[in-house]
Protein backbone atom coordinates (compact mmCIF):
# COMPACT_ATOMS: atom_id res chain seq x y z
CA UNK A 1 0.00 0.00 0.00
CA UNK A 2 0.65 3.60 -0.55
CA UNK A 3 2.26 5.26 2.99
CA UNK A 4 -0.54 8.17 2.81
CA UNK A 5 -3.11 5.38 2.27
CA UNK A 6 -1.76 3.72 5.38
CA UNK A 7 -2.23 6.71 7.11
CA UNK A 8 -5.68 7.46 6.38
CA UNK A 9 -6.88 3.84 6.40
CA UNK A 10 -5.11 3.81 10.24
CA UNK A 11 -6.55 6.95 11.40
CA UNK A 12 -10.25 6.01 9.95
CA UNK A 13 -10.17 2.90 11.27
CA UNK A 14 -9.44 4.07 14.80
CA UNK A 15 -11.81 6.88 14.43
CA UNK A 16 -14.61 4.81 13.23
CA UNK A 17 -14.08 2.48 16.23
CA UNK A 18 -13.73 4.54 18.63
CA UNK A 19 -16.96 6.86 17.80
CA UNK A 20 -19.22 3.86 17.40
CA UNK A 21 -17.90 2.17 21.24
CA UNK A 22 -19.27 5.52 22.24
CA UNK A 23 -22.46 5.82 20.06
CA UNK A 24 -23.31 2.27 20.30
CA UNK A 25 -25.19 2.54 23.56
CA UNK A 26 -27.96 3.93 21.65
CA UNK A 27 -28.31 1.88 19.26
CA UNK A 28 -30.93 -0.74 19.50
CA UNK A 29 -28.68 -3.33 17.63
CA UNK A 30 -25.60 -3.53 19.60
CA UNK A 31 -27.81 -3.92 22.66
CA UNK A 32 -26.86 -7.63 23.24
CA UNK A 33 -27.87 -9.83 26.32
CA UNK A 34 -25.45 -12.16 26.89
CA UNK A 35 -21.79 -12.40 27.27
CA UNK A 36 -20.93 -13.84 24.27
CA UNK A 37 -22.29 -10.76 22.81
CA UNK A 38 -20.23 -8.60 24.91
CA UNK A 39 -17.35 -10.79 24.21
CA UNK A 40 -17.92 -10.37 20.91
CA UNK A 41 -18.27 -6.85 20.70
CA UNK A 42 -15.22 -6.38 22.73
CA UNK A 43 -13.23 -7.96 20.75
CA UNK A 44 -14.28 -6.84 17.31
CA UNK A 45 -13.53 -3.08 18.26
CA UNK A 46 -10.25 -4.22 19.68
CA UNK A 47 -9.16 -5.97 16.89
CA UNK A 48 -10.22 -2.69 14.08
CA UNK A 49 -8.44 -0.66 16.63
CA UNK A 50 -4.75 -2.74 16.43
CA UNK A 51 -5.64 -3.24 12.88
CA UNK A 52 -5.54 0.77 12.77
CA UNK A 53 -2.58 1.20 14.54
CA UNK A 54 -0.93 -1.25 12.47
CA UNK A 55 -1.67 0.76 9.51
CA UNK A 56 -0.68 3.91 11.42
CA UNK A 57 2.64 2.50 12.14
CA UNK A 58 3.36 1.02 8.54
CA UNK A 59 2.51 4.55 7.20
CA UNK A 60 4.90 6.11 9.74
CA UNK A 61 7.72 3.72 8.99
CA UNK A 62 7.08 4.20 5.01
CA UNK A 63 7.33 7.96 5.87
CA UNK A 64 11.15 7.77 7.56
CA UNK A 65 12.33 5.16 4.80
Amino acid sequence: MNKWTELIVGLILVIVAVVIAFYSQNWGAWNFWSAAGTFFKGGLFWLVVMIGVLFILLGISDLKG
